[in-house]
């Protein structure tokens, strides 16, 4: 089998438990989620889908991460868990590298990640599975009633022992985001940990030259994305 594959590229882990750590970045392609303040709308938005998608085997993409002698593999989208991701793992697996997995939730975790970020998302909620594997939470906080929302929707209780609070990317100077974010923290304490995507600001990812330009919706809900 083949994976269609958006980017690949070697940069650091910006956000996070693993914050600041080598990484190398696998980006699959396809996503049912689309949420409408999207920055990765290349895996989905027929505007901004590339025209030379890549095809590669589990072997071809464990080959080219273990060249860049990453500390770990970050198994991303667009959406991973619509794809089977074991080929992928157990190449991975033989190489040595662990993978990380980034996803919404709302689709069963192929087994043996190193470690697992769930971010849920409004459009598709998580799955009791999927929580249940997640080694952090990482929570956009779109305006300052998402912690409250999630905390509802979650069934009351933050399913692990790290909640990231993430302002939503184009909110990241609304000061009402921010203050949110604050309050919770400092207020509740753990589980919650303020976060922020770090590489953006370093444009980290940009460096490497196998790496697409973003390509952001900018959350205009009214046009759909």
């Amino acid at each position: 089998m083949t994976y269609p594959v958006n980017e690949t590229f070697l940069s650091w882990q910006g956000e996070g438990t693993h914050l600041g750590r080598k990484a190398f970045f696998i980006r699959l392609q396809g996503c049912p989620v689309r949420c409408s303040w999207c920055d990765s709308a290349s895996t989905w938005h027929p505007s901004h889908v590339p025209n030379d998608l890549r095809k590669a085997t589990a072997d071809e993409l464990a080959d080219e991460a273990a060249a860049a002698k990453p500390e770990f593999v970050v198994i991303t989208g667009g959406e991973p868990c619509i794809h089977d991701l074991n080929p992928l793992i157990t190449a991975l697996s033989v190489r040595k590298l662990p993978a990380h997995l980034e996803t919404c939730g709302a689709y069963p975790i192929a087994p043996k990640l190193a470690w697992v970020t769930v971010s849920p998302k409004w459009a598709k909620p998580p799955i009791a599975e999927a929580l249940a594997t997640a080694d952090e939470l990482k929570v956009i906080v779109e305006n300052p009633e998402s912690i409250g929302r999630w905390l509802s929707a979650l069934g009351g209780t933050w399913p692990c022992r790290t909640v990231w609070l993430h302002p939503e990317w184009s909110q990241r100077a609304n000061p009402e985001v921010l203050r949110a974010i604050t309050d919770a923290v400092k207020t509740q304490g753990a589980p919650f940990r303020a976060g922020w995507q770090v590489h953006k600001p370093y444009a980290a990812d940009a460096l490497d030259g196998r790496s697409r330009p973003p390509a952001p919706l900018g959350g205009d809900a009214s046009k759909g994305y």
